[in-house]
């Protein structure tokens, strides 16, 4: 079953909508996936399955590399595709999709963690990855789920990045907190806290910058924005969520690596996967890292920000329709 955003957040969907809801948002994930997927599927076109042969399974590992699959995970795909012992083309296919589900997610999604009030979400990533579209799209959600928000512009450094996320914040209808050009960061994300504590408000989503001089300097002044946010509310922040373009590839996942360590992330927002061949760095991520992969971005309209169901993504990725 597709998951839905009512589950990503912990709220209940009408069973009603629910068959068509899930038809629409396979639809949009499967054209999404397009590009990755030809790079695997389109890969093995006139590949004849040989289990007594070394070269058949060297072609699969070629295919799911190019796809950035990854190479640690891509050996641990093929080890558990042969104990499966297929027989056929399609008893691979079937078997990758399986293997492909459970290696990115073994246990279920884990929801947002929404049930503080205030929950603070804070959100890193390097520049152009999309974190300020995701924020726009992500507050444009909460606030039709019935949560009331405040998007924080706390990448200080950019130019425009605080009009950008304003422009956002107001096509969202949610409450916007900002500062000067050069403004101390960690001070925008403790001034948001506070707004959403003396308006009664449920979310503070605070935006972050992606370069500054140095990545030393980067790391550290994320860890001094969360623990001011941890100092200014307790168990906060609630959800540390990272921002990654999918078109990098493997670098994504040295980006995804390196950030977990140094302000410990607990989700990943996978964007441009749209734009891609290198889908599978969906699984590396999940598998190699064990981060959980909470939302997909398969384009510009606020639809195509879709929370991750790892069986839908395996099955869009290789499986059939």
């Amino acid at each position: 079953m597709t998951r839905s955003w009512a589950e990503l957040l912990g709220d209940e969907e009408p069973a009603s909508e629910l068959a068509e809801a899930e038809r629409r948002r396979f639809t949009r994930l499967r054209t999404g996936l397009a590009r990755s997927r030809q790079a695997i599927v389109g890969g093995l076109t006139g590949w004849r399955y040989d289990p007594s042969d070394l070269e058949t399974w060297e072609q699969l590992e070629e295919v799911l590399i190019s796809a950035d699959v990854g190479v640690q995970t891509t050996h641990e795909v093929i080890e558990q595709l042969e104990r499966l012992r297929p027989k056929t083309n399609d008893d691979v296919i079937a078997g990758l999709e399986s293997v492909l589900a459970d290696l990115v997610a073994p246990d279920d999604s884990p929801k947002l963690q929404l049930e503080a009030k205030p929950s603070v979400l804070l959100v890193v990533g390097v520049n152009g990855t999309g974190k300020t579209t995701t924020i726009g799209k992500l507050a444009s959600r909460l606030g039709a789920s019935g949560r009331s928000v405040i998007v924080a512009a706390a990448d200080t450094y950019r130019a425009a990045a605080d009009e950008q996320l304003e422009i956002w914040a107001d096509r969202a209808g949610v409450d916007y907190v900002g500062s000067t050009r050069g403004g101390d960061p960690a001070a925008v994300a403790f001034d948001a806290i506070s707004a959403a504590v003396a308006r009664s408000r449920d979310v503070v989503i605070v935006d972050t910058a992606g370069r500054l001089h140095t990545q030393t300097n980067l790391m550290e002044e994320l860890a001094k924005i969360k623990r001011v946010i941890a100092g200014r509310l307790e168990g906060a922040p609630h959800e540390t969520l990272l921002t990654v373009d999918a078109t990098t590839g493997q670098n994504g996942l040295r980006q995804a690596r390196l950030f977990d360590e140094a302000v410990g992330v607990t989700g990943v927002v996978l964007t441009k996967l749209d734009g891609t061949a290198k889908g599978g760095i969906v699984i590396a991520i999940g598998h190699e890292l064990g981060l959980p992969v909470k939302l997909v971005g398969l384009g510009e309209t606020l639809d195509d920000l879709q929370p991750f169901d790892a069986a839908d993504f395996s099955r869009a990725l290789v499986g059939g329709e």
